[in-house]
């Protein structure tokens, strides 16, 4: 068992009362802190059981230095040497309840350097995620078929869906339960997910998905983009992204983000003819 030093800082719970404060951690980096962003601004409305977001306070007890949401995703935020052994401590007596550690490498992989000997071992570790952004119209011309899922097309959203998650993860998230299927039904719900539908063999079907899964200080990341297997190769991805950046940054956010696996070198090629650019680097591990 690893042994940690006496903790200088203060690990806690924040509540409604803190929702300033955490947003003005979140803001020092809003592309890296989108997904806990999220979850700060929602600070003081009931969350799902089990789930809260950390504050780790140094000397001034109203002001937190760094945060760490603790949900289905365990997310750190701006959390740097002075902070990290406080935090691990604090995970360790709570115990592992996410099914994946995600944020900017810098912050991730250290983090998981000390929790690794006490949790569970990971499905996987990926290091090295291009986190990209776009602020400005997209280089090349959107595809004009691309637009918002009508909520009558969920039951076409959801196999597109899965079968991007069991591409990207290696499960079929419908097997643990309702809850993916709830959640791709409200991302259409709330004009959020971006299709183009084709009529197929069997009727019509999903060519090109997209979402925005986070929403928050100015910065909408997309998550969840795929194409039909059969279907790759034709450009559908670049032109798609292109229509995709246009509606969001019109709609919800100047500022475009996403984060890929570094081996994927097609997604980079993608990302690139339509003008994002690298900012920083996520890491994710996986349980």
């Amino acid at each position: 068992m690893p042994r940690w030093r006496r903790s200088t800082a203060t690990v806690r719970s924040l509540d409604g009362r803190d929702r300033s404060a955490a947003l003005d951690v979140c803001r020092r980096d809003p592309v890296g802190s989108v997904l806990a962003a999220v979850q700060a601004e929602r600070l003081g409305e009931p969350g799902p059981p089990g789930t809260e977001m950390l504050g780790i306070f140094d000397h001034d007890p109203e002001t937190p230095q760094a945060l760490c949401w603790a949900g289905a995703n365990l997310v750190p935020v701006q959390v740097g040497e002075p902070q990290l052994d406080d935090l691990v401590e604090h995970l360790r007596r709570r115990g592992r309840r996410c099914s994946s550690i995600v944020g900017p490498a810098e912050e991730v992989l250290p983090l998981w350097d000390r929790l690794a000997p006490v949790w569970s071992r990971p499905r996987e570790v990926r290091p090295d995620q291009p986190s990209l952004v776009i602020d400005r119209d997209a280089d090349v011309a959107p595809d004009p078929q691309v637009r918002l899922a009508a909520l009558e097309e969920v039951d076409l959203v959801v196999p597109a869906s899965v079968a991007m998650f069991t591409e990207e993860v290696g499960y079929d998230p419908t097997a643990v339960g309702g809850a993916y299927a709830a959640r791709v039904a409200e991302l259409v719900a709330t004009g959020r997910t971006y299709v183009r539908i084709e009529e197929g063999e069997h009727g019509p079907e999903v060519i090109f998905k997209a979402d925005v899964g986070a929403l928050a200080l100015g910065v909408a990341q997309i998550q969840g983009v795929w194409v039909h297997p059969e279907r790759r190769g034709e450009g559908l991805a670049t032109a798609g992204m292109a229509a995709v950046v246009a509606d969001v940054r019109a709609r919800l956010a100047p500022t475009v983000s996403l984060y890929v696996n570094s081996y994927n070198a097609p997604a980079l090629a993608t990302y690139d003819r339509v003008g994002f650019r690298r900012v920083g680097t996520y890491a994710t591990v996986l349980f």
